[in-house]
């Protein structure tokens, strides 16, 4: 039970911090690798960009709820993982959390004052095992209302002061600047470049009352040009001139939308707690949408890309991506399924436990460890271990329902049978068919799986 959580709060809402706190326990005890925050493949094979986030990065350490420990904020994932390693306590959707110093030091206070089991949820590890293995873990979660109301505060305070900072550039009458494609001078307001960048060179990054901490921005898509990289694609070139020529060839005076590391220059990343610039568009989409006639006659299907298990190759279809990990590294998920007659949640347990695995720089066939993920790999290919599998029991566990990564496509080409294959009687064996007409209720009750 949760402190602090009415009768009738959403069961469902916790439940799925829940998920994510037991996955960050199981992958805890499981290596140095840790995995903190929920993973996701990139949009493209090679996108570098930095996680999602409108934080700014400042010089206040985060300090330790317990004890003196602090670190500054690019190192906030050993804080996390200090916490719940030595202090069994992990803090759900750090992400999320406008201000995290300031978040910090409030919990380090009210713990001082209160029980730490006063406002976290207490789940046992190993309970049903003898009582001196058993271990209290806590879960501090936006479902507990001070949390809550403490995100929503750090929130609109970090809107105030990016409101405030966007309408003193707003009101700047001493910027100066030159352009980035032709040299031109500007001086005054900094709406006079970014209209001519859009008026002259088809450069838009955006309306001028759209954007905030501009200087740094423009700091930012400089330093790309000056290292001769494409601002749409991301692409490196070898001079100036080829840049510019690519550019303008094919259209790329823009930026990519996908790069988070634009999304803090965007005042709209600011207005909702947890919710970045395509989801509150998405919304306003929607809203528009329904007082629309519901025409689908013009859409367009996108297709997903599903990624290899050992690679970054990525191919739309479900052949398309078993072949290529059948030639390039003699994994064959077909002869597993087949060799080990696995279901189809047995399937996507394996395939979380492999990406699991490989992640964390772990051979999953001998379970050797090492210092990164490539020499893993190598040592999988060298050593024939690619179709070799540990002991059904040890990746057929509850923890490998969850998907590795997020917006993993590989799970959704599977299936508990090949298509053709198995005529329709052997697939309804275990299938019970009951008639709409049965006089024996008593037996019907009996044997129904609602019993």
């Amino acid at each position: 039970v949760l402190p602090g959580v009415r009768e009738g709060a959403s069961l469902a809402f916790y439940g799925l911090r829940l998920v994510r706190f037991v996955c960050s326990l199981s992958s805890a005890f499981s290596g140095k690798d840790s995995i903190l925050e929920p993973l996701c493949f990139p949009d493209q094979p090679a996108d570098t960009s930095s996680p999602p986030g409108v934080q700014c990065p400042g010089s206040e350490p985060l300090v330790c709820l317990f004890c003196s420990e602090s670190v500054p904020p690019p190192r906030k994932d050993v804080l996390l993982r200090h916490l719940l390693m030595e202090h069994k306590l992990v803090i759900a959707d750090v992400k999320l959390i406008a201000d995290v110093p300031k978040y910090l030091l409030y919990w380090k206070g009210r713990f001082l004052e209160q029980p730490l089991t006063d406002f976290c949820s207490v789940i046992k590890t190993n309970s049903t095992g003898p009582v001196e293995k058993q271990e209290d873990y806590f879960l501090l979660c936006d479902v507990l209302p001070e949390d809550r109301v403490l995100r929503e505060k750090l929130q609109q305070k970090r809107l105030e002061e990016v409101l405030e900072q966007q309408q003193k550039e707003r009101d700047d009458s001493s910027f100066h600047r030159l352009c980035m494609f032709c040299s031109e001078e500007f001086t005054g307001n900094r709406s006079s470049l970014l209209n001519h960048m859009a008026r002259e060179h088809s450069f838009s990054i955006g309306l001028p009352d759209n954007i905030v901490y501009c200087s740094e921005f423009l700091d930012t898509l400089q330093d790309k040009l000056d290292s001769l990289q494409c601002l749409y694609c991301e692409k490196t070139f070898r001079d100036k001139t080829t840049l510019k020529d690519h550019m303008r060839k094919k259209a790329h005076r823009r930026i990519n939308a996908k790069n988070h590391e634009y999304d803090r220059f965007y005042v709209i990343n600011y207005l909702e707690l947890g919710k970045t610039w395509e989801e509150v568009q998405s919304e306003d989409d929607r809203e528009l949408a329904d007082d629309e006639d519901d025409d689908w006659s013009d859409w367009q299907a996108h297709p997903v890309s599903a990624v290899c298990l050992f690679c970054d190759h990525q191919s739309e279809t479900l052949e398309q991506i078993y072949a290529h990990m059948k030639e390039a590294h003699g994994f064959d998920l077909h002869l597993l399924k087949t060799e080990l007659n696995l279901k189809f949640y047995q399937q996507v347990k394996l395939v979380n436990f492999i990406r699991r695995q490989i992640h964390q720089s772990r051979c999953y066939g001998c379970t050797r460890m090492f210092d990164c993920r490539a020499d893993a790999l190598r040592h999988i290919a060298a050593e024939g271990h690619v179709m070799k599998l540990p002991e059904m029991s040890a990746w057929d566990q509850p923890q490998y329902y969850f998907p590795t990564y997020e917006n993993d496509a590989l799970l959704c080409t599977l299936s508990d049978s090949e298509e053709g294959d198995g005529d329709e009687e052997h697939r309804g064996e275990e299938i019970p068919v009951i008639a709409e007409d049965i006089s024996n209720l008593r037996a019907l009750k009996q044997s129904s799986v609602l019993k």
